[in-house]
């Protein structure tokens, strides 16, 4: 047998974008078309996700680093279970809220948006929320959690923006999630009061330097380099 036949099981490769169809395409192209509309203060668009992640505390203390010598951490280490991070990004305004909950329910989502509104959002008109299409994303949770009249006042102020199932990569809280790992979470933290502490203080730092993010995919990027996936 040619060796070009051989097959190898154990050998993979990931693959991100399979066919695109046409309700593909509609959301990938509103979402592109949204990120590309003029700031508008009275009607920010903010993009929201989750995140869940393992408390994980050292099993011996660290070894702190000194001149000569980088800091060393035992490979032993011991599970203080978990914890979810909602994170919303408001990519032209530059400012983030990143709130640590216990678990990732429909009552913990729907209370996340309702505090984004009567905080930092109080005084807008209209927030448009970018999500992915989870199961507690949609108009059902906020009238199950707060009842029809409640909701109905809430959903008022928000318009929902969804991805295309299986692309989340169009949802720009992803970017700030992978930012947040890689300078504050990406390590081991062992309880919910030190990620909380690591967070408020990342967050407020980004806050501080008004760190924005700027989404050049418009459109004709995705006929260019997309093409080739569509179907009818």
């Amino acid at each position: 047998m040619a060796k070009k036949n051989v097959l190898k099981p154990w050998r993979k490769a990931m693959w991100c974008i399979g066919k695109i169809t046409a309700e593909y395409r509609e959301r990938m192209y509103a979402l592109c078309d949204l990120y590309a509309q003029p700031y508008d203060p009275q009607e920010p668009v903010v993009c929201l996700d989750e995140k869940s992640m393992q408390l994980l505390a050292s099993s011996r203390a660290d070894l702190v680093a000194r001149p000569g010598r980088g800091a060393k951490q035992d490979y032993e280490y011991v599970r203080r279970g978990t914890r979810n991070l909602f994170v919303a990004v408001e990519p032209q305004g530059g400012h983030r809220e990143v709130t640590v909950t216990a678990r990732r329910t429909k009552v913990d989502f729907v209370q996340f948006v309702g505090s984004l509104l009567q905080t930092v959002y109080v005084g807008v008109r209209k927030l448009h929320l970018v999500l992915d299409n989870l199961n507690t994303h949609f108009r059902a949770s906020f009238e199950e959690v707060l009842g029809p009249a409640a909701a109905a006042v809430m959903l008022e102020r928000l318009e929902f923006h969804y991805t295309p199932k299986h692309a989340s990569w169009l949802n720009m809280a992803e970017l700030e999630i992978g930012i947040m790992e890689r300078q504050c979470t990406g390590r081991r933290l062992g309880s919910a009061a030190l990620l909380m502490s690591e967070v408020a203080a990342w967050q407020h730092r980004r806050n501080e330097e008004h760190r924005g993010i700027q989404w050049r995919f418009t459109r004709q990027d995705a006929d260019r380099k997309l093409g080739r996936h569509y179907v009818t």
